[in-house]
């Protein structure tokens, strides 16, 4: 694994009792405030942070942390999402299945093992292969408009947060030089700083969303992640360069790859 995930697990606090003092004898307000610490240490062992990115760090710099809650619908999605790839790559992680960070990480790896014996190509394939087919009646009933792209901007934080992280609806420039809140902007994809891997992002997110949405759904979508900071910039309403004219085509690997090749060339998952 390439970026680690980090949990917080914060010690609980002292408890009040001593030798000296029976439990009965604690003061309300002294036992009301160990209470609450109490209560608030539980939710911190519920939640979990992903270090800063390795661009940031490398440079001095500082980079905001976002923090992950899982719900139990969130960890349904990520167990779905990881049974899936875990098909398409023939193997499946060991890792927990009720654990937000784990079963993230678990989702992470099936993801690279897919990746292994397939060239670029092949792993956008597979990834397409696994979205449902939609018939060509779909696209007629349901043309583009400037309404359907801004919904599916509206929608999306509240289907895929499980996966890239918070994110927000923004205005933004589409085809014909309409300007529409049709974008959707991620603060730090999970995905993509999880696995700190360039092709990862291109190959088994980036490009089968972006041919999923434009070409089976005629839903114009181009995704921009940015691998300084992580984020991403989704608009829907934007037709997607060819892959070959796309500035990710030339992204070298990233640092905190763990199969990364110092060549200062593009990733060489890439090809």
């Amino acid at each position: 694994m390439a970026s680690v995930a980090a949990a917080t697990c914060p010690t609980m606090k002292g408890n009040l009792r001593h030798k000296s003092t029976p439990q009965m004898a604690v003061r309300p307000s002294a036992w009301i405030k160990q209470r609450r610490q109490a209560t608030a240490s539980r939710r911190q062992q519920r939640q979990w942070l992903l270090p800063p990115p390795a661009a940031a760090a490398s440079s001095g710099g500082s980079a905001e942390e976002v923090e992950y809650k899982d719900s139990l619908t969130d960890l349904m999605f990520i167990a779905l999402c990881r049974v899936a790839y875990g098909r398409l790559a023939g193997w499946q992680s060991p890792r927990s299945w009720m654990d937000g960070p784990e079963t993230f990480k678990g989702m992470v790896e099936v993801s690279r093992a897919l990746m292994r014996g397939r060239s670029a190509a092949q792993q956008r394939d597979a990834v397409i292969q696994g979205f449902p087919q939609v018939p060509d009646w779909f696209r007629r009933l349901f043309p583009y408009s400037k309404w359907g792209a801004e919904l599916n901007a509206r929608i999306t934080p509240a289907f895929f947060t499980w996966l890239v992280g918070p994110m927000a609806t923004a205005a933004a420039e589409v085809d014909g030089g309409v300007v529409q809140r049709s974008s959707v902007k991620i603060q730090r994809c999970r995905y993509l700083a999880e696995s700190g891997c360039t092709a990862m992002c291109v190959n088994l997110c980036k490009a089968p969303t972006q041919t999923f949405f434009t070409e089976q759904l005629g839903m114009p979508l181009t995704m921009t992640p940015n691998f300084e900071d992580y984020s991403c910039e989704m608009v829907f309403g934007k037709r997607p360069p060819p892959l070959s004219e796309d500035p990710v085509a030339t992204q070298p690997c990233l640092a905190v790859c763990s199969t990364a090749v110092a060549s200062g060339g593009r990733c060489h998952k890439l090809d």
